[in-house]
C-alpha cells in the first residue's frame, strides 16, 4: 500500500511535469511543418518586355515534377523585381545538368534574375494558406505581401519565432514562411495573403497603431533582423 508521503510525492511530480509537457505541446503546435522543397524565382523584365515575360512565366514546364504546383505574383509596390514564381518541387530537389534550358529567344526577356531553393510546408498547406487550393477564382482579388529577411548572426531562431507570431489586429487570411536552403542571401521568405486591398489597408492601420505604442513586434523584430525587403503583389497564376 502506498503511504501518504509517496502519494504526495507523486502528485507533486505530476504537477511539476504538467507545465513542461504542456509547453512542449504548445511548441509543437506553433512550429510549422517544414517538409517540402520550393524553388523561388525572382525576375526583372528587360525594357519593354514585361508582358512577354509574364506570358513566358505562365507557361508550365512539362518536365517539372509538379507543373501545376506553383504561384506567380506580379510586383505592384516595393522591391526592384517584376515577378516572383514559387514552384513546389516535392520533398526533395535534384539539379540536373540535362534539365530544360531556357530557350535562347526567351533569355532576352529578362534583365536579371535570382533564384533560391527553400524549405516549407506541404503543398496542401501552402496552397490553402495562399488561397490557390480548389477554385482559385474565389481569391482572384487577393493581395500578397512578399518579404525576404536576413537575420543577425545567432538570431535565426528568434527571427523565425517573430515571423510566426500573429500580431494584434492582423487581417491576413493566410501566410507561408519559407526557409533558405541554397541560393540568395535571405534566410526567410514570408508570403502573406489579404483578401483585398481594403483588408491590407486595414491591417496597415492596425499595425501603425501598435507600432506607435513604441513596443511590441515592430521593435522586437529589429532586435533580430539586419535586412529585409517588402513588396506588394497581385496574383497572375493560378
Amino acid at each position: 500500500m502506498k503511504t501518504l508521503a509517496s502519494i504526495l510525492a507523486l502528485t507533486l511530480l505530476a504537477v511539476r511535469t504538467l507545465p513542461a509537457q504542456q509547453s512542449s505541446l504548445d511548441a509543437a503546435k506553433a512550429a510549422p511543418k517544414i517538409t517540402d522543397v520550393y524553388h523561388v524565382f525572382f525576375a526583372k523584365a528587360a525594357l519593354g518586355k514585361a508582358q512577354e515575360l509574364a506570358e513566358f512565366l505562365n507557361e508550365p514546364d512539362p518536365n517539372a515534377p509538379n507543373p501545376n504546383h506553383r504561384i506567380l505574383l506580379r510586383h505592384q509596390d516595393g522591391d526592384g523585381w517584376d515577378y516572383v514564381e514559387i514552384e513546389h518541387l516535392g520533398t526533395k530537389a535534384i539539379v540536373d545538368n540535362n534539365g530544360t534550358p531556357m530557350p535562347q529567344a526567351k533569355r532576352s526577356l529578362i534583365e536579371w534574375h535570382n533564384d533560391s531553393f527553400a524549405s516549407g510546408p506541404p503543398w496542401a498547406e501552402f496552397a490553402k494558406a495562399l488561397g490557390i487550393d480548389g477554385d482559385a477564382s474565389k481569391t482572384a482579388g487577393a493581395v500578397y505581401l512578399v518579404a525576404d529577411y536576413r537575420a543577425a548572426s545567432g538570431h535565426r531562431d528568434d527571427m523565425v519565432k517573430m515571423l510566426l507570431d500573429v500580431p494584434p489586429g492582423d487581417t491576413s487570411s493566410g501566410n507561408v514562411l519559407l526557409q533558405h536552403l541554397e541560393g540568395a542571401s535571405w534566410n526567410n521568405l514570408a508570403v502573406v495573403r489579404y483578401d483585398s486591398w481594403e483588408k491590407f489597408a486595414e491591417n496597415e492601420k492596425n499595425s501603425t497603431t501598435q507600432t506607435n505604442k513604441k513596443s511590441g513586434g515592430w521593435f522586437e523584430l529589429r532586435n533580430h533582423m539586419v535586412c529585409h525587403h517588402d513588396t506588394l503583389t497581385d496574383r497572375l497564376l493560378p
